[in-house]
């Protein structure tokens, strides 16, 4: 028996309890209650700022959005012991968006079920029990949406987007889970003013990760749609019209190879439609969409350069945004993989700058290499583009080196004894993956204009 099988024997149910909402005069509080009984009680929360003039006492809609905040953090808790049953003794849930969780948690736990192998499906892997209901009994009358709310994380994605917008016009709020230093510089650096940037703060409870060094099960979760519901809570409080997003087409890539398993399933615009009709159950009004959505990571880098002014603040490395300052760790693949998908467009020496290290020459990236260009049964379990714009992307800079007369660096030394180095097709790869538009999205035409134009500027 594995231990996936052992605690959901010893452990039958998850609870959420009850969620808290309080304000203060700067902040607006809300708490949870979660429990294993017979493992644990947990009480995370999240701590958004108040607005002036701003309450939420008797807010029906806010109460959806945080409980709604509520279920989308109680999995990364759930999944230390996986009972077979979820209790919710709060909120209102009809069967439709009971189903809704369970195809979030599911697909958004590939990963975890994958490495952790556990066989299970969208049926069995849980079952969920609703016993809750509002106290609340109305909305509001609010003022009118209007402007963004554009999700900075400090990688080259959120500032090509915050970059485009607010040259273009656009009313731009910005938004971030806790502060970093590259997020602050994002901001900055797009010319906005320290007050556009709202930060909301969240309380993960620490006692999961003693639970986890006692054995349990541990394992990626879908962060992504706690941004999510985050920011919608966010935007709701600021009467912003548009949630937006950075996330692009690559993201809908599985991460392993043959298998419905991706690494990114809460970035893909499967979520995206998914969340879509979850606003319409909220009632907010508001609108959460990907602007580079039709793009793929590589246009997104070939156009992230001609900013010069974000390469040297703009961070992408998870491992090193858990430092501060943030930094390039330079020793994980989301580290590699930034720097092959930006090899094309920079020089040698550019990348050795912006990551404080020579990757290309390392020969601890051997293996993450493998991965990222398809010789491996899976690609990194991080936010990396697709195999076929990885691929493109080294043969390109393998063929401008050699035009250069420059020495070619370890990676593509091997890379040419692959048997995927092609550069006869390179250039009309190039120019079909440049001139790619995915309608797969959900822009509204307003910045759909905004967009095609930057794409035809630059690309």
């Amino acid at each position: 028996m594995g231990k996936f099988e052992e605690f959901r024997e010893l452990y039958s149910e998850f609870i959420y309890d009850s969620y808290t909402i309080t304000e203060t005069d700067d902040t607006i509080d809300v708490s949870y209650r979660f429990s294993i009984p017979g493992l644990s009680d947990f009480n995370p929360g999240w701590s958004f700022p108040k607005p002036a003039g701003m309450t939420v006492a008797g807010d029906l809609t806010f109460e959806k959005i945080a409980f709604s905040l509520g279920l989308a953090e109680l999995v990364s808790y759930w999944k230390c012991a996986c009972p077979p049953v979820i209790r919710v003794n709060c909120g209102e849930l009809s069967e439709s968006q009971i189903l809704w969780w369970k195809k979030l948690w599911y697909l958004g736990l590939g990963e975890y079920f994958y490495r952790n192998e556990i066989n299970t499906d969208m049926d069995s892997f849980c079952s969920v029990v609703h016993q809750g209901k509002y106290t609340s009994s109305n909305t509001p009358e609010r003022a009118p949406l209007e402007g963004c709310l554009v999700t900075i994380g400090g990688g080259k994605d959120s500032a090509l987007t915050l970059e485009t917008l607010t040259q273009a016009g656009m009313d731009c709020r910005c938004y971030s889970i806790n502060k970093r230093r590259s997020i602050i510089a994002t901001v900055e650096t797009a010319g906005l003013p320290d007050s556009a940037l709202i930060t909301a703060q969240r309380r993960f409870d620490r006692t999961l990760v003693d639970i986890n060094n006692r054995g349990f099960l541990n394992g990626h979760t879908p962060f992504s749609s706690i941004v999510a519901f985050s920011a919608e809570a966010v935007a709701y409080l600021n009467r912003l019209q548009y949630i937006v997003l950075s996330n692009e087409a690559s993201a809908n890539e599985s991460t392993v190879r043959g298998q419905d398993v991706n690494h990114q399933y809460s970035k893909s615009f499967e979520f995206e439609r998914d969340f879509h009709d979850y606003e319409k159950l909220m009632g907010t009004g508001i609108y959460y969409f990907s602007f580079l959505r039709p793009m793929t990571e590589f246009q997104i880098a070939k156009m992230f350069v001609s900013h010069k002014k974000y390469l040297s603040i703009f961070r992408s490395c998870n491992l090193g945004g858990k430092v501060s300052p943030d930094i390039w760790c330079g020793d994980c693949p989301k580290c590699l993989f930034v720097c092959l998908i930006l090899s094309p467009f920079l020089s040698f020496g550019e990348l050795q700058e912006i990551f404080g290290k020579d990757l290309l020459n390392d020969t601890t990236m051997v293996d993450y290499f493998t991965e990222l260009i398809g010789l491996s049964e899976h690609k990194p379990f991080e936010c990396v583009g697709s195999i076929d714009e990885v691929n493109l992307a080294v043969t390109l800079a393998v063929m401008k080196a050699e035009k250069n007369g420059e020495k070619l660096p370890l990676l593509f030394e091997k890379y040419k004894n692959t048997g995927l180095y092609d550069p006869q097709s390179a250039e009309q790869k190039s120019h079909d993956i440049c001139a790619f538009y995915s309608n797969d999205n959900l822009l509204p035409d307003n910045f759909r204009v905004i967009l095609t134009k930057e794409m035809e500027r630059l690309l």
